[in-house]
């Protein structure tokens, strides 16, 4: 099956009670014979990933995590994928595996990573925050800095980002176990913060607790402005899929409320996907007062103008987005059609660059 990218104009109503149809339903799209293609402007710098799922790159070096259990380095237009060896036996389980990874910004000495990963073992199913150190093509965990993180059926969360303020954060998933969302003694449905180290830092906002905020269903996305705020993604239950703008020890509501909803001491969404349309956001980027969500089911990258309130989708026609990333006015991301809910082609997965500009919709 032969794809496309082309860029279309939706129409999304946040926060009104407004809804649009569910994927698959006819869509409100602007039809303007202007719109510029990108057919032509998108360039695949690897394919045939393994169900990738975290983009991280350094100088003109990427490294894409895959679910399966590898990492796969792209440099000079050559693709090496690398074992890792992990101390637990890497989980099968739907939406689980290797997940979050991120460089150590102290990388081209160390050769140190962060990997977020689901494992199973005699006690259970779970998830664990490690150190990895690669060395001749091959990572090996060096040590583990979060364990026991909950884990179960689904909702793994499993997202990695180190903040502006040189913090490693993490979030987490409610683990199909919806009422740890709300149990700050949980580390389920959470978002994380930990120094480098693994150590909680002193100012967190709950005393010797990682918990950085609370009250999340499956959140995959993290970033950050240049001047500190944060902003996460998160997967709503049957659509009210969220961006939120994240606060230390705030509490974000779910299972109690979703959408529109309400309640005091727990915050509402800055957008939300409304009734019956479904993103399934993934990995977000920020640039220039503009967040970048990959979507999954919604198959596309959506971008969301925090000044306007407004959103769109800037790339589709590649299936299912899992993660992006910004350098300077490249914008990475990769699809994930080989998860087992899409349709792939025959060389997908793939990595993709842009450039943003190319991105913006062109009119008379």
């Amino acid at each position: 099956m032969k794809r496309c990218l082309s860029i279309v104009i939706i129409s999304f109503v946040f926060l009104t009670g407004c809804t649009v149809g569910r994927e698959g339903q006819k869509e409100n799209i602007q039809d303007n014979h202007h719109t510029e293609t990108l057919a032509n402007k998108y360039e695949v710098i690897a394919d045939q990933l393994k169900i990738p799922w975290s983009i991280d790159k350094i100088g003109e070096t990427i490294f894409v995590s895959e679910r399966v259990g590898s990492i796969v380095k792209i440099e000079n237009g050559q693709t090496v994928r690398q074992k890792v060896l992990l101390d637990k036996p890497l989980s099968n389980a739907a939406e689980a595996g290797l997940l979050g990874f991120v460089l150590s910004p102290e990388f081209l000495d160390t050769n140190e990573a962060y990997a977020y990963y689901t494992y199973e073992s005699e006690g259970g199913q779970f998830n664990r925050i490690v150190i990895l150190t690669l060395e001749n093509d091959t990572w090996k965990e060096k040590r583990t800095l979060v364990d026991r993180i909950p884990s179960g059926a689904f909702h793994h969360g499993g997202r990695l980002k180190i903040g502006t303020d040189g913090k490693l954060y993490a979030s987490t998933g409610d683990a199909t176990i919806r009422e740890i969302a709300q149990d700050t003694e949980s580390l389920g449905g959470k978002i994380l913060r930990m120094n480098l180290d693994g150590s909680v830092p002193s100012d967190n906002p709950f005393p010797k607790s990682y918990v950085f905020s609370y009250g999340h269903r499956n959140p995959q996305g993290l970033t950050w402005t240049e001047e500190g705020t944060l902003y996460e993604s998160e997967h709503g239950q049957s659509a009210h899929d969220e961006i939120n703008l994240i606060e230390a020890g705030k509490n974000y509501g779910w299972l109690v409320i979703q959408g529109n909803e309400t309640k005091v001491g727990m915050e509402s969404p800055l957008f939300h996907s409304g009734d019956n349309e479904t993103w399934a956001p993934s990995g977000m980027a920020y640039k220039e007062g503009k967040l970048y969500v990959a979507a999954l089911r919604g198959t596309s990258i959506i971008e969301f103008d925090l000044k306007q309130k407004s959103s769109e989708k800037i790339v589709t026609g590649l299936g299912r987005i899992r993660d992006v990333y910004i350098d300077g006015d490249r914008l990475y991301f990769i699809s994930n059609n080989t998860d087992g809910r899409g349709n792939p082609d025959p060389k997908d997965d793939k990595l993709y660059q842009i450039s943003l500009k190319s991105a913006l919709v062109a009119t008379d």
